[in-house]
């Protein structure tokens, strides 16, 4: 398998087109299964919800079962691992099945910003052959919200005329954001946050996979994942749990800064996906703050506009991988003046 860094995977964990079990959306499947039965099965889905529920893990679920050449009747989408589909699926080597995601160009570069439109083409060049297999073609977009508007007014055409048995199927994190004629043309899946259970079992379910995690920590991860497996990963990975504590102190401090914790803060946002969990930790905060009973509408405005100021200034420290503790003083800066 490439070594080519991915966006749609979280480091050092399994990607989900590997992953044979799903956890907590055992309504969605049983709506998929119920359209395939039927002969109602759409062209094209969008599963939306916050990033890291399992959104990822039933696009790929519901490849490998359309993939296996399933009889109508089935019970289940669930085929097993040792499947050839399942296997092509694993290897992103199934001729019938294309993905359009970020990833890097070559080993040692950081994947693009975003999905271009060249990767958009390249999917309705896909579609306009015949399946190899003689049964679905399939196209899952991880991210659809990653796709520059380009890409997405090229995407919106191939949607409008879609071929015969085939399937898009695009994984939103905002799916309030996407432009109205895409939502329009796609079946909508609302995909809610995991319980706190099925986090913990479904990090247990790869646990074996991810070297050095601790499993001692799976459940307090879990309780501070806001029902997201990939947030519990992160806090995992590193000293991410440690990150967010650190956060959370200086979060109830505010409007005052500690300067000398600020540093120190800084300090270990350099390893594993630690930036990730101060992000979330941050917006989290903001969110809950934004919405607290009887704030006033100007309260409501600044807050929400400092919660984009963040996310901005977070994905740009991502994406072109700046010094990390500049942020964080910007980041208590603009909430300090928030917050007064």
């Amino acid at each position: 398998m490439s070594e080519r860094e991915e966006g749609d995977r979280l480091a050092g964990c399994p990607h989900p087109r590997q992953q044979t079990k799903l956890f907590g959306h055992a309504a969605a499947e049983a709506e998929i299964l119920a359209a395939w039965n039927g002969g109602r099965l759409p062209h094209a889905l969008l599963l939306g919800g916050p990033e890291g529920i399992g959104k990822a893990t039933l696009a790929y679920r519901i490849a490998r079962f359309l993939l296996s050449m399933p009889k109508p009747g089935a019970k289940s989408l669930e085929i097993p691992a040792d499947h050839p589909a399942s296997r092509q699926v694993a290897a992103l080597s199934h001729p019938d099945l294309i993905a359009l995601r970020r990833i890097a160009s070559e080993e040692g570069k950081r994947p693009p910003s975003e999905i271009s439109v060249e990767e958009v083409r390249r999917a309705i060049s896909f579609f306009g052959s015949t399946a190899a297999m003689g049964g679905w073609r399939i196209a899952i977009v991880d991210s659809v919200d990653e796709l520059n508007a380009s890409g997405a007014n090229a995407l919106l055409k191939v949607l409008e005329e879609p071929p015969q048995h085939s399937l898009f199927v695009l994984i939103s994190h905002t799916p309030g954001r996407l432009i109205a004629t895409i939502r329009s043309r796609c079946r909508k899946l609302s995909l809610r946050p995991l319980t706190e259970a099925d986090v913990v079992k479904a990090i247990d379910s790869i646990a074996d996979e991810i070297p050095g995690l601790s499993r001692g920590e799976i459940k307090e991860a879990a309780a501070a994942s806001g029902g997201s497996v990939r947030r519990a990963l992160a806090l995992l990975s590193g000293e991410g749990l440690e990150v967010r504590h650190l956060t959370a102190e200086l979060l109830a401090k505010l409007p005052a800064v500690d300067g000398e914790a600020l540093h120190k803060l800084g300090d270990k946002l350099y390893g594993g996906d630690s930036l990730y969990v101060f992000a979330e930790a941050v917006e989290d905060w903001l969110a809950l703050a934004a919405t607290e009973k009887g704030a006033a509408p100007a309260r409501l405005a600044r807050f929400a506009q400092t919660w984009e100021n963040v996310r901005r200034a977070a994905a740009e420290t991502d994406i072109y991988n700046l010094d990390r503790k500049p942020l964080v003083f910007q980041v208590f800066s603009m909430l300090a003046e928030a917050t007064r």
